[in-house]
């Protein structure tokens, strides 16, 4: 999920060629306001998508384990290349001027957007020990902002030097998703430039929250 120029475009999970989730992965563009698709663009049936980030005018959506990431351009939303990568794909954000990726573990990887060639990776650490599980990422105001995958947290890293400087707790958000949608992850940040506000959601969430990170 990421908000450009004032739009919100969402990258969603779902495998056509698997039995248990039957069913494409799409790239939305999405009303902010109703919350309604206003474009939708179908993956490939054997591709599960995954993190999205938006650099340039140009869309970056990862593969799951397909360990592709697919560009389109805006505002028509075409594909026009693919890139193989070495890692699963999680999460994806960007600073500006690299790409910053997760694969699950507790590790930022940083490719050039050009060729997605990798340039070098960061290890994240709180007290000396690595993190983990890292997912979906934002980067807001020089920090990458993290979803840690099954808990509650989201994580604010220093990208300079992988430490964690910080952690907001979203129990109470999960918990209200919880009592009506059973068991689905917070797995969703983004940030509005032009606003200054910041949004979250997860897998599956019927609502998007509008919140305020302590700094």
């Amino acid at each position: 999920m990421v908000i450009y120029k004032g739009q919100l475009y969402e990258g969603t999970g779902g495998d056509a060629d698997n039995p248990v989730s039957s069913k494409n992965s799409h790239l939305l563009k999405v009303n902010l306001q109703t919350g309604k698709a206003e474009k939708s663009i179908a993956l490939d049936d054997h591709y599960f998508g995954e993190g999205i980030t938006i650099l340039n005018d140009t869309v970056y959506q990862l593969t799951w384990t397909e360990r592709k990431v697919l560009v389109y351009t805006l505002p028509d939303l075409k594909k026009v290349k693919e890139f193989s990568f070495n890692t699963d794909g999680w999460g994806i954000t960007n600073n500006g001027k690299e790409l910053i990726v997760t694969d699950g573990s507790g590790n930022l990887y940083f490719y050039n957007p050009t060729t997605f060639q990798l340039l070098h990776t960061q290890s994240v650490t709180h007290n000396g020990e690595l993190a983990y599980n890292l997912n979906e990422l934002e980067y807001i105001d020089g920090f990458v902002y993290a979803n840690v995958w099954q808990q509650p947290f989201i994580l604010k890293i220093d990208p300079n030097n992988g430490l964690i400087v910080g952690k907001i707790d979203v129990s109470d958000i999960w918990q209200r998703i919880n009592n009506r949608n059973p068991d689905e992850v917070p797995n969703g940040i983004a940030y509005d430039a032009e606003t200054k506000k910041v949004y979250i959601t997860g897998k599956k969430w019927p609502e998007l929250y509008e919140v305020q990170l302590g700094r």
